[in-house]
């Protein structure tokens, strides 16, 4: 297994500073066939990417999680396991807000318990849809309630935004990350929540650092897409990138990025990425994988070091970019505009 930086998030919590994602698992991203997914994972761990990420919500992607441990401890020995670790999470549908209750939130953690074969969960992320629904609060009381039973061992939230973030703290809620969309195209968090983050000792977990693939060599130089684009994901991205500042804007920060992998001898992705991990208050990015095509491209995230001339040029471009309007995930809660549209909202019952 090869040695990949790792970080202290607490006292006896290190991770690996690239997290192997599980959304393109998910339903609606097309069939997975389960002995090879099994397999990838071994192979994103044996390559020394030994944190992985899903949710409750990701249909399928907990048992699969749960099958690799099984393989990875077969292999290893059940003394290996320590050194994995999974980020879950716990997304109550939209239309539960109102009436969930610790009952409820019991089910979802003891259904992912179970999935991922555990018996304890190393982090719940906790998402909430709603904030005209302002029960948050007691759902993360119920959580640090089983955080002292013994059933997960770390909290942390996603896409909560600066205001309900310094509530959650202020409450007395332990915090210990926030996963929130950060990238070069997306750089909303760095507007309020980012400041408060490293003031209060929060860390960041950062996704979609590649925009579902636009920020990939594939795209450098192809023409603008037209809709209808290919899945929910390019549409979701796409819509980023007009908030960017548009597509000519968006190719001058390709071409950017490619001088830049030229000197390192990697990808547009891997540049990216590695350009998130590098930012203060980061701790890990999330790799969306469906398969292990681009493995060796992730491992770099880890290990690329930028010079000061990398930074200087991606700055040139930044300068001259828009960050998209809004806090974190403002954008998405609408429900009626473009981004918010986009959204599915109540994946639990279907999970």
């Amino acid at each position: 297994m090869t040695p990949l930086p790792l970080i202290d998030l607490r006292p006896g919590y290190r991770i690996t500073r690239v997290i192997r994602g599980g959304w393109q698992l998910a339903g609606g991203h097309g069939p997975v066939d389960r002995a090879e997914a099994v397999a990838d994972m071994m192979a994103f761990a044996e390559a020394g990417i030994l944190t992985f990420d899903c949710a409750d919500i990701y249909t399928g992607v907990e048992e699969l999680i749960g099958a690799f441990r099984t393989a990875w401890a077969d292999r290893h020995g059940q003394a290996a396991l320590a050194g994995l670790h999974v980020h879950t999470k716990l997304v109550p549908d939209l239309a539960r807000l109102a009436t969930c209750d610790r009952a409820y939130v019991r089910g979802i953690v003891d259904t992912s318990l179970k999935r991922l074969r555990m018996e304890r969960l190393d982090l719940v992320q906790f998402h909430w849809w709603d904030y005209a629904v302002p029960r948050y609060l007691d759902v993360l009381g119920w959580l640090k309630d089983l955080q002292a039973e013994g059933k997960i061992a770390q909290i942390g939230a996603t896409n909560f935004d600066t205001p309900r973030v310094r509530e959650i703290l202020e409450a007395g809620i332990p915090l210990m990350s926030m996963q929130v969309q950060y990238s070069l195209l997306d750089r909303r968090p760095e507007r309020q929540l980012l400041p408060l983050a490293l003031d209060r000792g929060l860390w960041l977990f950062c996704y979609g650092t590649v925009a579902g693939g636009f920020l990939g060599d594939r795209w450098l130089g192809a023409p603008e897409p037209q809709e209808p684009l290919e899945n929910r994901s390019l549409t979701k991205y796409k819509l980023i990138i007009d908030d960017f500042g548009g597509w000519d804007l968006f190719q001058a920060l390709l071409r950017c990025l490619r001088g830049i992998a030229d000197r390192h001898g990697v990808d547009i992705a891997t540049v990216a990425s590695a350009a998130m991990l590098d930012r203060p208050g980061v701790a890990a990015v999330i790799v969306g994988a469906r398969n292990r095509a681009h493995l060796a491209g992730n491992v770099a995230v880890a290990t690329l070091r930028l010079t000061a001339a990398d930074r200087a040029e991606i700055a040139a471009i930044l300068a001259q970019s828009r960050i998209p309007e809004g806090d974190v995930y403002t954008l998405e809660r609408d429900r009626t505009g473009p981004h918010g549209r986009i959204m599915k909202y109540d994946l639990n019952a279907a999970s």
